[in-house]
Parts: C-alpha cells; sequence; structure tokens
C-alpha cells in the first residue's frame, strides 16, 4: 500500500473516532429537567420541559419527543397513553446530533371508585375447572382452564351447567384466557407462547399463532374490532384480529402508580373488566389509555361455594347481552353467580 494512501487511511480513521469520542463526551453535558415527581404526573397536567446544559455548548437547536411524537417545552398530557414513557432531546450542536432521555411516568388524575355488586342468581358450574377465561356467545358460555394434563375449552349451558362440548389441549399446555370475534373463539396458553384458534360452533381447532413482545399469556377479550390481550405485567397488548400480531398496548395505572397481575378480561359497557391474579376483585380499565376507573371487591363470595382443599381464587367474568347482567365464577369453585354492579 501507497505510504500516501497509508497515512490517509490512518487519519481518517482517527478523525471519525475522535469525533464519536467528542459526542460522547458532549452528551455527559446535558440533562432533561421535568416538573415530575420523582419521575411522576399526572395525565390533566402540563409537562414542563428544560434543557440543562452544564459547559454552555452551543446549541443550533433542540427536537423534544414523547412516546416517539414531537412535543414543545410544554405540553398537556391529556391524549397521551398511561405509564411508562420516555422523553427525549435530539440536540443538534456543530453540524453534529446528539440525544439523551428521561423517564417519566404518567399516572390517572383521579382515583378509582368503588362499586358493590348484588347477586341475582346462582347457576351450577364444574367444580374441578381451574376457571380462567369465560365468554358468552349467542346464550351459550364459553370456558377455558388451566393447570397441566387438565386443560380445556368448553361451550356449556349455563343454566344447567351441562357441558355441550369438550376440547382437551393436551397434557403440555396451560390453558388461560378466551375471547370469541368474528365467529372464531382465541384462546391463550400460560408459558408456552401459542394461542389457539377455533371455529365458535364446533369448538375445531382452525389454527394456532405465537406471542410476539409478551411473554406469557394470562388474559382475552376485545374491544372495537381488536384484541386485548394481558400477560401478568402492567401491559396489555393490543393485537391484530387477522394476524394477532402485537401491534400496540396500554399501561394499567391507578392515580398512584401501575397495576400489575392482570388476568381474565371481558369488555363491557366499553370498559374492560379485569380480574387480577390472587385477588378477589375486579379493576374497571379504560382501553384507550389504561386508567383504572373503578374497583369492585368480590372477596365474600367465596364463602358462598362449597370449601375444599383446592379452592382457589375469584377469576372468571362474563357478560350476558341477552341478559345485560354480569356472570362471575373462580378456580375450582361450584357456583356461577349472575350479578349486577352498581356505584
Amino acid at each position: 500500500m501507497p505510504l500516501l494512501k497509508y497515512l490517509l487511511i490512518i487519519f481518517l480513521s482517527v478523525f471519525v473516532i475522535s469525533c464519536g469520542s467528542n459526542i460522547t463526551e458532549k452528551k455527559k453535558d446535558f440533562k432533561i429537567k421535568t416538573n415530575t415527581k420523582k419521575g411522576n404526573i399526572s395525565n390533566t397536567e402540563v409537562l414542563n420541559l428544560s434543557l440543562l446544559n452544564k459547559k454552555n455548548h452551543k446549541t443550533d437547536s433542540v427536537v423534544y419527543t414523547l412516546d416517539a411524537k414531537k412535543i414543545g417545552e410544554s405540553t398537556k398530557l391529556s391524549d397521551f397513553k398511561l405509564g411508562k414513557q420516555t422523553v427525549e432531546a435530539s440536540i443538534y450542536i456543530e453540524g453534529e446530533s446528539l440525544s439523551v432521555t428521561t423517564p417519566i411516568t404518567i399516572l390517572n388524575n383521579t382515583p378509582p371508585k368503588l362499586y358493590h355488586y348484588k347477586i341475582l342468581n346462582e347457576y351450577p358450574h364444574d367444580i374441578t375447572s381451574y376457571t380462567q377465561g369465560l365468554e358468552f356467545h349467542n346464550g351459550f358460555l364459553y370456558e377455558s382452564t388451566g393447570q397441566y394434563k387438565e386443560s380445556k375449552l368448553r361451550k356449556v349451558d349455563y343454566k344447567t351447567g351441562e357441558v355441550l362440548i369438550n376440547v382437551d389441549l393436551g397434557e403440555n399446555y396451560f390453558g388461560e384466557g378466551l375471547t370469541i370475534l368474528n365467529d372464531k373463539v382465541f384462546q391463550l396458553t400460560w408459558r408456552e407462547n401459542q394461542g389457539f384458534v377455533y371455529d365458535v360452533n364446533t369448538l375445531e381447532k382452525l389454527s394456532s399463532f405465537r406471542y410476539g413482545n409478551s411473554k406469557e399469556g394470562w388474559g382475552l377479550c376485545n374491544y372495537n374490532g381488536k384484541i386485548y390481550k394481558s400477560d401478568g405485567t402492567e401491559k396489555v397488548w393490543i393485537l391484530n384480529p387477522e394476524t394477532l400480531v402485537e401491534e400496540d398496548y396500554i399501561q394499567v395505572c391507578t392515580n398512584k402508580g401501575m397495576i400489575t397481575q392482570i388476568n381474565e378480561m371481558e369488555l363491557i359497557d366499553g370498559k374492560i373488566y379485569a380480574n387480577r391474579y390472587q385477588k378477589n376483585g375486579v379493576a374497571i380499565i379504560n382501553p384507550e389509555n389504561g386508567a383504572v376507573l373503578g374497583v369492585v371487591d368480590f372477596t365474600p363470595l367465596k364463602a358462598l361455594v362449597t370449601q375444599h382443599p383446592t379452592l382457589d381464587v375469584l377469576n372468571g367474568i362474563a357478560y350476558n347481552p341477552e341478559t345485560k347482567t354480569i356472570f362471575v365464577t373462580g378456580k375450582r369453585w361450584d357456583k356461577l353467580f349472575e350479578i349486577e354492579i352498581t356505584e
């Protein structure tokens, strides 16, 4: 290699490395300052941003984004989803660019309302069923159950408890939540990273699908033609009903913080009613932004079912559009309760 060419390559390499190093060093001198309290801010507040520039570098411009949307130094948060978000400042300086970020958590502005319930009717329920999902369709109750070697999908006459169609999942699957959309039943498994699709009338298996960023399957419901999927975290994923790809998510939040262990879900009057794992209660969630609007404590119901060694928590909530009432049960409960919820 000619000496001149060799020296040119060395020079350019050193120049690129020094430029990169220079940007890295400058990046340490910038920090985003917010008006959040320990990183938290209400969705009715205005987010105020400023840029700390420790060494007073001359900047050409600064562009802020929140949840990948361009924002100004003062931004109303009412149109943003709740939960953990990232504020990014893209800084242009002397023909170069760098970015710094800071996390914030957007919380709901009001505490959840407390709702009460009244029992309207009681119906028989299979005491051996480890209930994971419930949903009504054309007057019949569809139920998904869990536990390895026990998991199944059923079509049931809810008034008598008679099982009309039963599908066993197989020993290696732990069944989870279900939902019904476009004459198809969608059913999750827990840690097998796989869901199943069935014909709603025959429960013939049509296909299967894999999960995306969510690592587990917990609960399912559908809203406005989209499928909502919980995975045990604060996130509820929004799936394309045709491809079943996770396209987006909401994060479940109160005015105090984020709520995890969202389990079986049901869409009722435009709101998600969600069981929380190991809790005998239901959270009422805004499907648009993740805000917890209300809570219902069903703890007393557990004392009304047959007590036995494997009796477990409340899980399973379904809305019957024919009766316009809500039905709840639990894991290995021998009763299905028809209820009315009031504020």
